[in-house]
């Protein structure tokens, strides 16, 4: 009788674990945002640092008013470039919302990449299914978005530039950046078979008005690592992408379970050197601000913006 108490005891307490966890996951964490700092030394000897806001998976549903407003102060960091690494949306009535959130920013560079989710909005499915490995597309099934609303409000509002599958230059502060961007790696959208010609026709048009060497950076949603060593071939100094969540949900002490694509699970968040071939480059992997509304969990994994100021290289890569 007092092995059979102490059993039923043992699963009750297990069960009220269990479910303080699940509180906690969704109630707690999933809305603690937080801004990650993170600074890269890639800059000219002697160059002002350059401020980079990198925005993520915001995964926006309409009712997120507390998200909204929390990205809206993060104008407040006065950022100099602003990286939008695509799932904005995260639902099929959010736009509103997401201007809202955006709004500040307009007038500040920025460039930006899609998602998936920038183009379908989010279907019912078992939220353990996450766990297990990459998520499916059924596109079929898919209830499309207005995807060309959102890039009308990004390029004529805000007055970003487009990087899906493209390159662009960028001078400020007299520092010269290059750019390039990859549509969404996950769905397979990614055209890196483009992006060596158009690098070469950019550095071919020569207007940086100074004798210092560009800044390279690459954008892109899913950080599959033949993008990262096709960025990496092309020089770039330092990666901007987002896409895993961080592992969404990771166990303290052993970290991320799962990327969601090939990314080893030691790079799903935080600020890394990726290595390809001979050469190297900073990834900065954003845990992003939310998640699908079929998922809404966080456990040691809370969301985050990334706000990563670019200083003057001396030091190296480690």
């Amino acid at each position: 009788m007092f092995v059979s108490a102490l059993v039923r005891g043992t699963a009750a307490a297990s069960l009220g674990i269990a479910a303080a966890v699940a509180v906690y996951a969704t109630v707690v964490e999933r809305r603690a945002y937080r801004v990650r700092r993170e600074t890269v030394p890639v800059l000219s000897p002697g160059a002002e640092p350059i401020r980079v806001l990198h925005l993520s998976d915001l995964h926006l549903a309409p009712w997120q008013r507390d998200k909204v407003e929390w990205v809206r102060g993060l104008a407040g960091l006065d950022p100099d470039l602003v990286v939008m690494t695509g799932d904005s949306l995260g639902h099929l009535d959010a736009l509103p919302a997401l201007r809202r959130a955006l709004e500040p920013f307009a007038g500040i560079p920025g460039v930006f990449v899609h998602g998936s989710n920038d183009y379908f909005a989010p279907s019912p499915k078992n939220p353990l299914r996450y766990l297990i490995g990459p998520s499916q597309h059924r596109p079929e099934e898919a209830t499309r978005l207005d995807v060309d609303a959102l890039e009308s409000f990004f390029l004529d509002r805000l007055g970003w530039l487009n990087l899906n599958n493209d390159v662009t230059q960028l001078f400020l502060k007299r520092s010269r950046l290059e750019l390039l961007g990859t549509n969404d790696a996950h769905r397979g959208w990614d055209r890196l078979d483009v992006l060596p010609a158009l690098m070469d026709a950019l550095r071919e048009l020569d207007e940086d008005p100074t004798d210092d060497p560009a800044v390279t950076i690459g954008v892109t949603h899913a950080p599959y690592q033949r993008v990262l060593d096709s960025f990496t071939t092309q020089g770039a100094d330092v990666i901007f992408a987002g896409h895993t969540h961080g592992g969404q949900v990771c166990v303290p002490g052993v970290g991320a379970l799962i990327t969601n694509c090939d990314l080893p699970r030691e790079y799903a968040r935080g600020l890394h050197v990726w290595h390809h071939a001979l050469s190297a480059a900073y990834l900065n992997v954003s845990a992003g601000l939310g998640a699908s509304i079929y998922a809404p969990v966080r456990f040691a994994c809370p969301p985050e913006a990334v706000l990563v100021t670019l200083v003057d290289d001396d030091i190296g890569y480690s």
